[in-house]
């Protein structure tokens, strides 16, 4: 008690809580108000009074309750146990704290982040002698069947290491090595890290490396890049969070950190009681092995939720140290938005745009700007790819949030509320989103198949001509318009049945991996191809869209597995025979109307 700060309540405004005595406190130093000892963060400092945000619910604290400070900064634990558990928005364990409490979260309650009694076998990776940097990988832990933890050196020790434990047993509070230098340290399995400071890299690198989702209209369409940045912005009920459970489900990251800021009780639930029970795609294994959540929904204290996305991408940070490939899932950054206003309001902060803070695009630049492809300390490669949902009132993507976020990512995947209400899943316009990463990823497609960039370079001439189309169908109607035109409706609508929409319930349909992609891309293109050749020498356009191959090549992508994309080579074999066939016959014609008798030349 008496290494700690002491200081005294003077008023209570909401989360906003004013304590003088705070003599010797920071900017952003934790602070505990009251007698439950609510956790809180100085959030600024206006003479010898001291602004505390606090993360609880502080329903009955008064003027003259005690304010206690370590003079520490808002941190979290970081080290073996986070996969696979379940945070709030200040790091506390929920299913820890359920075990221990029951169902509800009461005021006040501590419990460690990690297992403090849990032993994990450590093997040691240096030994002594060896020239520690900063950021040096000292030993390895299995964390879970999927996740082999790297422990790490701080990003400010180095020196030479002194002692090293023996390959063994240990829990996260006991001292495992000992660096002798400048400043001697002495380090465990675990260690706190400051959630609104990045952690350091040694520079950041341009990342030619596709994210990998399953998803066709992204991988193929929209592409994101590893370390990336993208937006999800939709009015309600267009799928916003659904799209972002099938990125976490099936995109290629090593880690994810899905981060429920703001969400509806409702829908955590169902994250919560549906991701244990998944299998990880490429490893067999349950999905929660990699997987860390947070959960902040919208009936928590609202300063909880504007701190939920610093925990969560400091978690990503650490894991991306380790080499990792760490993918984001922020759902959604409106709501955080909204506690930020919540907040600057009880402040007396002068208000911008609707309401909002005028440091709104600061800070939500501060959040993007730490993705990244990097390489580390330890001269290793890792990456954080960040994803956020935005719910614009009203479905208005001139909102300030919306707007403010476009201007830092490169990814933009615009939901259509046409498409969510007609059940096109994902619900992803093709006319409004954009991506700034195709040049980027584009070799990586070539490596796969050097026809990637023309193939959907057509498909997206289709669909964007469809689209200009379509306003004249409302007005004249499709039999007006010619048979050329007619062919692009028809091929359209192909591709939105065949290739964009997809399955979430099928087993084949849910998660489609690159190659079975660009086949099937390549089917549609080279139908239209053929047809308008066709369409040119004569053949009528129904007689096409009547071939059996143009229902059939629809139906693909849900009777075909990733594994047998073979088959989709008979499939275009037989299309193209039923096309030449009507070909042969239109050529047939052609030589008899020139004076041919028995249709030869």
């Amino acid at each position: 008690m008496d290494d700690l700060i002491h200081g005294l309540v003077t008023s209570v405004n909401g989360p906003i809580v004013r304590a003088r005595g705070l003599t010797g406190v920071s900017m952003l130093d934790i602070a505990e108000v009251g007698p439950d000892r609510l956790i809180g963060e100085v959030i600024k400092l206006d003479g010898d009074v001291a602004i505390i945000q606090v993360y609880e619910d502080n329903t009955g604290l008064k003027p003259g309750d005690e304010v206690l400070s370590s003079g520490r900064p808002l941190s979290v634990l970081l080290g073996p146990g986070l996969i696979s558990n379940i945070y709030d928005g200040i790091q506390r364990p929920l299913v820890d704290i359920a075990n221990i409490l029951g169902s509800y979260i009461k005021k006040g309650v501590k419990v460690s982040p990690l297992d403090t009694t849990r032993k994990w076998l450590f093997r040691p990776t240096v030994k002594p002698g060896d020239r520690i940097d900063p950021g040096a990988i000292i030993g390895e832990i299995e964390e879970t069947g999927s996740v082999l933890h790297r422990v790490m050196a701080p990003p400010d020790v180095s020196g030479t290491l002194d002692w090293i434990a023996a390959e063994g047993s240990y829990t996260i509070e006991e001292d495992i090595y000992r660096v002798k230098g400048s400043a001697d340290y002495s380090g465990k399995l675990s260690s706190y890290w400051p959630v609104r400071k990045k952690r350091p890299f040694k520079n950041r690198k341009k990342s030619g490396i596709p994210l990998i989702t399953g998803q066709r209209i992204i991988d193929t369409f929209f592409p994101i890049a590893k370390g990336g940045t993208a937006v999800i912005p939709g009015g309600f009920g267009t799928g916003k969070t659904m799209t972002q459970h099938a990125l976490a489900k099936w995109c290629d990251a090593d880690i994810i950190i899905h981060i429920g800021c703001g969400e509806r009780g409702n829908e955590m639930t169902d994250v919560l009681n549906e991701f244990p029970k998944l299998i990880d795609p490429r490893s067999g294994r349950p999905l929660m092995e990699r997987t860390v959540m947070i959960a902040n929904t919208s009936n928590m204290p609202v300063p909880a939720r504007e701190v939920s996305i610093y925990t969560g991408i400091t978690i990503a940070e650490y894991y991306r140290d380790m080499g990792y490939h760490v993918a984001v899932m922020a759902d959604s950054t409106s709501r955080w938005a909204e506690a930020l206003r919540e907040l600057s309001s009880r402040l007396g902060d002068m208000p911008a745009e609707e309401g909002f803070p005028s440091y709104l695009a600061t800070r939500l630049a501060e959040f993007y700007e730490r993705a990244g492809y990097i390489e580390t300390l330890a001269g290793m490669e890792g990456s954080i790819t960040t994803i956020g949902a935005v719910s614009p009132p009203g479905g208005d993507f001139s909102e300030p949030v919306t707007q403010h976020t476009t201007r830092f990512v490169r990814c933009f995947w615009a939901l259509d509320k046409v498409l969510a209400d007609a059940r096109h899943y994902p619900s992803i316009s093709w006319i409004d989103s954009y991506t700034e990463y195709i040049d980027e990823v584009r070799s990586w497609w070539n490596d796969l198949d050097s026809s990637w960039y023309g193939t959907r370079n057509d498909a997206m001439h289709i669909l964007l001509e469809d689209n200009r189309l379509q306003q004249i169908v409302k007005l004249v109607g499709p039999d007006a318009l010619p048979v050329a035109e007619q062919l692009i409706l028809f091929s359209a609508e192909m591709i939105k049945n065949g290739f964009l929409q997809q399955n979430s319930f099928d087993p084949k349909d849910m998660h489609c991996s690159p190659d079975k992609q660009l086949m099937l891309l390549k089917l549609f293109v080279d139908f239209y191809h053929e047809a308008k050749r066709l369409i040119a020498s004569g053949i009528d356009l129904k007689r096409i869209t009547s071939l059996s191959a143009a229902s059939e090549i629809i139906r693909l992508k849900s009777e075909i597995d990733n594994s047998e994309i073979d088959r989709i080579n008979t499939h275009e074999q037989e299309m193209k025979s039923q096309l030449s066939a009507l070909g042969a016959e239109a050529a047939k014609k052609t030589v008899a109307a020139a004076g041919g008798t028995d249709g030869t030349p």
